[in-house]
């Protein structure tokens, strides 16, 4: 049992893991979401799990456990799971079926919901969102006004920041980097030390297949699911596997199309960056 100047326990727990939860209530108003005194929130393992200062809350059947921290505005909402070191804080959400835990840390205005999943030294923070069955972990970093959805994968030492969308099935790992207004979505990959800046530089077979051309410190690479080539690399390949065949086709004439859209856009040499 517990009662600060914030909030107290209600009496109500509840056992899950071998640890014990404590149901919260307000003793002050929160104005910023709604809350009058005595209002009933989540489930904290202990007291320390909720900053007493600020307006961070824990509602409904959402928990917070270990060591993992709520602090500043932040909110944790739904059924979301907050706990090991992570901390939420600034004026982040978390909410629906999310967990963050490890060492992740989402601030700011961040928003983790859907079934997604931040783990590890992962960082989510700006105004960023991971969505979906999404999952940021690793040492990975999620910001800006980006986004991750889906089931797409970020994680490593890889960056996703700026406009950038990665969604579906894809992944981004390694030292790769995703910008700017970079779009990464399908069942693409992007690895190494790749750098992903531009939306238009994508394009899609009939069967639904992504290819995408990314500057790397190597030159461009055509990266298709699982495959990082060079140009010359990616047509021997096509033509082996498929050649003769309208799909083969169709994947020569995007290597081309690629190619020639990273001449225009200026990254046709390795990136120095």
């Amino acid at each position: 049992m517990f009662k600060n100047a914030k909030f107290e326990s209600t009496g109500e727990t509840k056992h899950f893991d071998g640890r014990t939860f404590y149901q919260i209530r307000a003793v002050v108003a929160i104005a910023a979401f709604g809350i009058s005194i005595g209002d009933v929130g989540g489930w904290i393992e202990k007291e320390s799990n909720l900053s007493v200062f600020g307006d961070a809350w824990v509602f409904g059947d959402a928990r917070v456990s270990d060591d993992a921290r709520v602090s500043g505005n932040a909110r944790v909402s739904g059924n979301a799971r907050v706990f090991g070191n992570a901390w939420v804080s600034g004026n982040a959400r978390v909410s629906g079926n999310a967990r963050v835990s490890g060492n992740a840390r989402v601030s700011d205005d961040a928003r983790v919901s859907g079934n997604a999943r931040v783990s590890g030294n992962a960082r989510v923070f700006g105004n960023a969102w991971v969505s979906g069955n999404a999952q940021v972990f690793g040492n990975a970093w999620v910001y800006g006004d980006a986004w991750v959805s889906g089931n797409a994968q970020v994680f490593g030492n890889a960056w996703v920041y700026g406009d950038a969308w990665v969604s579906g099935n894809a992944r981004v790992y390694g030292n790769a980097w995703v910008y700017g207004d970079a779009w990464v979505y399908g069942n693409a990959r992007v690895y190494g030390n790749a750098r992903v800046k531009t939306v238009n530089i994508v394009a899609t077979r009939s069967d639904n297949y992504t290819f995408l051309v990314a500057p790397t410190p190597q030159g461009p690479r055509i990266i298709a699911g699982c495959r990082y080539y060079t140009f010359e690399e990616a047509r021997q390949h096509w033509q082996s596997t498929r050649g003769g065949t309208q799909l083969g086709e169709e994947s020569l004439a995007l290597v081309d199309h690629l190619e020639r859209m990273a001449v225009l856009n200026g990254f046709i040499d390795p990136v120095t960056e």
